[in-house]
């Protein structure tokens, strides 16, 4: 049989209040917690309970036949402890039943993976931890922020013990290649990638409740018959999205409910699909060649590429400055310090600031703060000079031991001995072309007179002597 693979991303950032210039220093808390609270429960309400309710009862009734694979950032797990227990206390459910699989992840749903190792390994091993204390799991399989993927980084994630990646099935990285087969790390082949198929994902996605969509309206026996007709000889289909799918992105009233509960049954009677786990997968499956990826892509937005986040230059400057206080962070023991430093490396304040409204501007707006890029721009930009200031104010440059000391001492003794020796050289220099030059006019003076001598055949100065 044929495998199906069913993974969703579960993510909220701290959105930040208003910050204006004159808080800079005056107020350390950035957060709009009304904002941020009120979004959760919302977002709840519409779709984490209701969607949880309903996989907990497929699992259930499935037995072994329905599988899922969720990953939950770090910064969502710390808004359900703060503004809704009850909903972790659902995912802690759903962990505890056969048939789920987490993912790890970042800590922070950051951006650390793009050049910022040593943090991005950081912020993995932190997930790792609140992984087992949340849910008692430890993940054999990673994906990064918004499926950020590239060889490089796959290389780091092989480094750290893990069997395989999810990311996105890129056209322009697969170019006439099937996303629906399993691939490897070109760099370390051990690690193997499951891809996304963007189509079938964002049919449920993005399409499901668009009435001008030649599909509509779609069901599970309409889907289930496209998964049929594939070509047999493709062997696993991704189907990724996000959480707030069900419920909030496609309100209950569009029928989104209705379709899922109705899908587990219509694949396992219309396909010859099963669904399966990324682990169970990457067991079963062995790689049909190495995926070529050599600059990062993600699931984001038509280009699949890393645009939404570090597109232009507002937000390349804001990641430079944020990233540009990594070393001196790192050495801080404050756990304000740290919290915030998290928080502010979540990749949704950088989504802010994209300005592709013309191609993907509904997508961009979603959950979003701020009336335009310009305005997330400058409110992050002023909660991040105060963290700045903060995070300098806690550095202490480290004082020098007696070995340096005594170094130091002797190279300006040095200097100075230096700067002694060539003052008198140019002294002696400027002595010794003053005499040059008397010499040299002195040496003219003489040979004039010994010329004009020559010439007259007398000596210059006497006068002729008549002869008697």
């Amino acid at each position: 049989m044929r495998n199906l693979c069913l993974y969703f991303q579960i993510h909220q950032p701290f959105r930040l209040r208003r910050y204006r210039f004159f808080d800079i220093w005056n107020n350390h808390y950035y957060y709009d917690d009304y904002l941020n609270e009120s979004i959760m429960q919302r977002v709840s309400a519409r779709s984490y309970l209701p969607t949880n309710r309903i996989l907990h009862e497929l699992l259930k009734e499935s037995g072994n036949g329905f599988k899922l694979t969720i990953s939950i950032s770090g910064l969502a797990i710390d808004q359900f402890r703060r503004y809704a227990p009850e909903v972790l206390e659902s995912f802690q459910e759903l962990a505890a039943l056969p048939g789920v699989e987490f993912l790890s992840e970042t800590y922070a749903h950051s951006l650390a993976s793009l050049g910022h190792t040593d943090e991005f390994i950081r912020q993995v091993k932190a997930h790792e931890q609140v992984m087992d204390e949340v849910f008692n799991v430890k993940p054999q399989v990673f994906r990064n922020t918004e499926l950020i993927y590239s060889d490089e980084i796959g290389a780091v994630i092989s480094g750290m013990g893990y069997k395989g990646m999810i990311t996105e099935g890129a056209k322009h990285i697969l170019g006439w290649k099937s996303p629906d087969f399993l691939y490897c790390n070109s760099i370390n082949p051990r690690l193997k990638v499951l891809l996304k198929n963007f189509k079938l994902s964002d049919d449920i996605a993005f399409r499901f409740s668009n009435k001008g969509w030649v599909e509509w309206p779609l069901t599970a026996e309409k889907y289930a018959g496209w998964l049929q007709n594939l070509p047999e000889k493709e062997e696993v289909v991704g189907i990724f999205m996000d959480y707030e799918t069900f419920g909030e992105h496609q309100w209950e009233e569009t029928g989104i409910f209705d379709f899922l509960k109705a899908f587990p049954g219509a694949v396992r009677q219309e396909t010859d699909f099963q669904f399966s786990t990324p682990s169970e997968i990457m067991q079963k499956l062995q790689p049909v060649s190495e995926i070529s990826v050599p600059w990062p892509i993600s699931w984001a937005d038509k280009e699949k590429d890393l645009s939404a986040w570090l597109g232009n230059e507002l937000q390349d400057e804001a990641f430079k400055k944020l990233y540009g206080l990594e070393e001196k962070v790192t050495g801080i023991d404050d756990p304000d310090i740290q919290r915030d430093w998290n928080y502010l490396q979540a990749s949704d304040h950088f989504y802010y600031m994209c300005t592709k409204f013309f191609s993907d501007g509904e997508v961009h707006s979603y959950f979003n703060p701020y009336d335009s890029p310009y305005d997330a721009f400058i409110n992050y930009m002023n909660v991040l000079s105060d963290f700045e200031l903060r995070v300098k104010s806690l550095v202490t440059e480290p004082a020098p031991d007696s070995e340096t000391v005594k170094l130091t001492k002797v190279l300006k003794e040095k200097e100075e001995l230096i700067a002694k020796y060539e003052k008198e050289l140019k002294r002696t220099r400027m002595a010794l072309a003053r005499t040059k030059k008397r010499g040299t006019a002195t040496s003219s003076q003489s040979i004039t007179r010994t010329t004009k001598k020559n010439v007259s055949g007398k000596s210059p100065g006497k006068k002729k002597t008549s002869s008697k």
